[in-house]
């Protein structure tokens, strides 16, 4: 596996798209209390993690997450769906109060957003058909390979692969995912969930080739809140190995719960004390 350091290089940029509400002014603690609503930015496409029901209601592990945070502050959540580019401006635009959003603790990122302590991790692989040969890096040679754009995949493939590789960039999990389906690509840049989504879509046919990182996710708040940042790792103090966390844990990403670091190169879990 590659060190954990190649996940520092990643640019959180794009412009947010229209369609998201609502405060002009960024809200503090006591103004979500006082509205008796957390406002959370979560993913629509990306379950496991986030994506909405039938009915349009927020589901996976990250809603559940949201929906414990908000109950902890006394809370009801209220969902904002967003897609992977739009994560970040939403919330340095105002447009949600926090972020839980499958987004991943980088040292770039925590330039422009305030993480909490981690609540999951995510291993990243590249997957491919189990007929193509790919046995690591130095095999993408001459290869396509599909990432969602600006993301760790992105980011640790555009550095690692060789300069042969040909990178092809979408929008989404799902536009990246569909790319490999359809023969668009050969391989694609995928999390530990990308799989199962495969398995689905064409039994048998798929598998993870090699893993290319960890990626550990954060409750983002913004810069300098101290009263936001506080609350999600006072949450999380508490949340994190509870039966209610494990229960999450074992019904979306049905995976181990993992060993969360306590440390992350270049990123602090607490706002800066002035």
């Amino acid at each position: 596996m590659l060190a954990k350091t190649t996940l520092t290089a990643i640019a959180a940029t794009l412009a947010l798209s229209a369609g998201l509400s609502t405060a002009a002014d960024a809200r503090s603690l006591e103004d979500a209390k006082a509205s008796g609503k957390l406002i959370v930015g979560i993913q629509a496409d990306n379950c496991p993690w986030g994506c909405l029901g039938s009915t349009g209601e927020a589901q996976g592990f990250d809603a559940a997450v949201a929906r414990a945070f908000a109950a902890h502050l006394g809370l009801e959540a209220e969902f904002v769906p967003m897609a992977v580019a739009n994560r970040i401006p939403a919330l340095t635009t105002d447009k949600v109060d926090v972020l839980i959003a499958s987004l991943g603790i980088t040292a770039e990122r925590a330039q422009s957003v305030q993480f909490s302590q981690p609540y999951a991790e995510n291993t990243l692989f590249v997957t491919a058909a189990k007929s193509t040969d790919l046995p690591d890096l130095a095999s993408l040679a001459g290869r396509s390979v599909g990432v969602p754009r600006s993301t760790p995949m992105d980011t640790i493939l555009t550095a690692e692969a060789p300069p042969e590789t040909r990178i092809q960039r979408f929008d989404d999990d799902a536009a990246n995912i569909q790319a490999l389906v359809s023969g668009q690509v050969e391989a694609v840049g995928s999390n530990q969930f990308y799989i199962q989504r495969l398995e689905a879509a064409r039994p048998g046919e798929y598998e993870n080739k090699f893993p290319i990182g960890a990626l550990y996710q954060g409750i983002a708040s913004r810069l300098g809140e101290a009263d936001w940042n506080t609350a999600a790792n006072e949450f999380l103090d508490a949340f994190i190995g509870s039966d209610a966390f494990d229960a999450a844990y074992a019904e979306w990403l049905q995976v181990e719960v993992p060993q969360l670091p306590d440390t992350i190169d270049g990123v602090s879990f607490t706002v800066a004390r002035q």
